[in-house]
């Protein structure tokens, strides 16, 4: 399911707080969205940065209605939920697979 976006707060630096339509609430770090390239170098001015607005039509912040992040990631990443199943590169689930096989080992 996608969980829309309903409320966002600035929180300082490159934090935002968002709040979904389930009443999950969490804060995202987005400076790893910094050095991403493309649209995203707009993101390093603070001052574009802090201009974020919530897109009803869409469910996510946008910025300028030029840029935007998934719900789904934004979701995840605020939340600590899995993305979807169709989100997921073949990396993290190899991963994620990884976690559970090594956890499942026994301590000695």
């Amino acid at each position: 399911m996608i969980h829309d976006v309903i409320g966002a707060v600035y929180k300082g630096d490159y934090r935002i707080e968002l709040k979904f339509d389930d009443g999950k609430i969490g804060v995202i770090d987005f400076t790893k969205y910094l050095n991403r390239g493309g649209v995203f170098k707009k993101l390093k001015n603070l001052e574009y940065f802090r201009s974020f607005k919530i897109n009803k039509e869409i469910g996510t912040i946008t910025w300028f209605d030029e840029l935007d992040i998934a719900p789904e990631t934004l979701y995840a990443e605020a939340t600590g939920d899995r993305l979807p199943s169709w989100m997921e590169t073949e990396e993290n689930i190899q991963s994620n697979h990884r976690v559970q096989t090594d956890s499942a080992t026994p301590c000695r």
